[in-house]
C-alpha cells in the first residue's frame, strides 16, 4: 500500500507493509491535521487508535513511517529527536512499524509545526 503526505512546501510517498494498524490507518483516510515538529520528526495526530504491535520500535532508521499509540498519531523522523543518543532516531516511546518513506526522508525538512498535512491512498 502507498499513501502520500501533503504539506504546504512539499509531497512525499510512503510504501506502508500489511499491519493491523497499516490496515486501520488505510480505513481511516484521507486524514487532515496539523503537523507538529519535535527535534527532526513530524508527527500529526489521526483519528485512528490501535494497541501498540508486537515488534514495536523505539530507536528506528530514518525516514521510518511509524504509528505512535500513545498519541494517535503517524510519526516521520528524519533525523535526531530531543532524546536520541548519538545519530540514532529515538522516538518518544516504541511506535508501531507501517513501513518507510519512498525518496529522501530529509524532505520532511519543510514541514513547520502547525502546518495542515494531509494523508491519502496512493491509486
Amino acid at each position: 500500500m502507498q499513501i502520500r503526505i501533503i504539506w504546504p512546501a512539499g509531497t512525499a510517498t510512503a510504501t506502508l507493509r500489511s499491519t493491523p494498524t497499516s490496515e486501520a490507518l488505510r480505513a481511516a483516510l484521507p486524514v487532515q491535521s496539523t503537523a507538529n515538529t519535535w527535534g527532526q520528526e513530524v508527527y500529526f495526530a489521526t483519528s485512528v487508535s490501535v494497541p501498540v504491535e508486537p515488534d514495536a520500535q523505539q530507536v528506528v532508521e530514518p525516514g521510518t513511517v511509524a504509528f505512535w499509540t500513545d498519541g494517535d498519531s503517524l510519526a516521520l523522523p528524519f533525523g535526531r529527536t530531543p532524546i536520541s543518543r548519538g545519530d540514532e532516531c529515538r522516538l518518544a516511546s516504541p511506535c508501531n512499524l507501517l513501513g518507510a518513506l519512498d525518496g529522501d526522508p530529509q524532505a520532511l525538512r519543510t514541514v513547520r509545526d502547525g502546518d495542515p498535512i494531509r494523508v491519502e491512498l496512493v491509486g
